[in-house]
């Protein structure tokens, strides 16, 4: 090779450095294109999402807040002026809402309720948390002391003819501190006695499956409504004379029983997903049954139906405004017998309440399908999402 062809090469003695990719191939350009606009088909369906997106957000946002009325001392605040156009009534909610959270407890006693609502915060929020230590202590002290606790701030306390805590009758109680209270109870009960259920209906003991599947069969055949209607109006008639429930217990006794046969049926989805193979080498172990259940088959299967389980969690935290119907004001209850207030009778009241109870609802919902994803990932039941 000659000089001068020579100088017409250059060999590279170094790496090229790394150039970035593309702008239109990463971040929010990148991922349009591959998700919204990657074909002229998904470009149509993306614009026509967006359009209904924005004929069914823009009203809300503009009612919801644009418009919407934040404070105020009556109806004439909210009331529309001039051929105007007014939004939601949050002042109504702001002079509302210690009926809407603690209903009509008494506001000298207020505090009680706090407190029970902080100790549920307080044990729940450590217990949902992995990387935090002493969970068996964390979950005793919420399952055992905690239910304790709470029922003798919420009713009251007398030792020996001496009022510690004056004594507030569950007829006074409402708004969300009732929702709170049935819906925790439904799911802390029922999901062990669902446990017990499936396991009854898969047992070999020709009695126990019978009753399991009887049990079950009449729970899931019957609406909330007739288990609601029953728990307190037929229950009583039942009961020894002289022996009665008040009318929260026996709410809370048919709706624990209502959600435990739907739980039943979700466990026994899961224990029928286990191989077999799992029941044969935990009894060449030498396990009892129990042991079996416990250590090696129950963790497999409940693991395998977090999303039933939560599901279930979430129609019962909903259903709870059902209780309505016999006379207890929950949440939606007592924003619905705030209607009759003219004080804030205005034509957005309805609206405003019900968007507030929405959101109050969704809230939790959402809240707990969070938590459930979260749980499946961590636990990684080798399904992709």
């Amino acid at each position: 090779m000659t000089m001068a062809n020579a100088e017409l090469f250059q060999i590279r003695k170094e790496e090229a450095p790394l150039l970035p990719a593309p702008v239109s191939t990463t971040g929010v350009v990148g991922w349009m294109r591959a998700n919204l606009f990657s074909s002229w088909s998904n470009t149509l369906l993306t614009l026509v999402g967006l359009l209904l997106a924005y004929w069914l957000i823009a009203p809300f946002i503009r009612f919801a807040f644009i418009d919407a009325v934040w404070t105020g001392d009556n109806r004439a605040a909210c009331a529309p002026q001039d051929g105007g156009h007014v939004g939601a009534c949050w002042a109504y909610v702001k002079a509302y809402f210690p009926q809407f959270i603690y209903g009509r407890y008494p506001v000298a006693e207020v505090w009680r309720v706090n407190v029970v609502f902080a100790l549920f915060a307080a044990l729940l929020i450590p217990l949902a948390i992995p990387s935090v230590p002493f969970k068996r202590t964390n979950a005793v002290l919420f399952l055992v002391a905690f239910p304790v606790v709470a029922y003798f701030l919420l009713t009251g306390l007398i030792v020996n003819g001496r009022v510690i805590l004056p004594i507030v009758e569950t007829s006074v109680w409402g708004g969300l501190l009732v929702t709170l209270v049935i819906a925790v109870t439904g799911i802390v009960a029922s999901l062990p006695l669902g446990v017990l259920l499936a396991l009854g209906r898969r047992s070999q003991m020709p009695v126990v499956r019978l009753v399991s599947v009887i049990f079950i069969e009449f729970w899931r055949g019957v609406p909330l409504i007739t288990v609601l209607f029953m728990s307190s109006v037929m229950l009583p008639l039942f009961l020894p004379e002289g022996v009665t429930f008040n009318k929260l217990l026996r709410v809370l006794i048919g709706v624990t029983l209502f959600s435990a046969a739907y739980m039943a049926e979700v466990v026994r989805g899961g224990l029928q997903a286990i191989p077999k193979g799992q029941y044969e080498g935990a009894m060449a172990l030498g396990l009892r049954y129990w042991q079996m259940m416990g250590l090696i088959i129950l963790p497999q299967a409940l693991k395998l139906v977090i999303p039933g389980i939560v599901n279930t969690f979430i129609g019962l935290f909903k259903d709870t405004t059902l209780v309505l119907i016999v006379g207890m004001f929950d949440l939606l209850g007592q924003i619905q017998s705030s209607f009759s207030d003219p004080t804030w009778s205005s034509p957005t009241q309805g609206h405003t309440g019900y968007l507030f109870a929405g959101m109050v609802f969704w809230i939790f919902c959402f809240g707990m399908s969070r938590y459930s994803i979260f749980m499946e990932k961590r636990l990684n039941t080798g399904h992709k999402r």
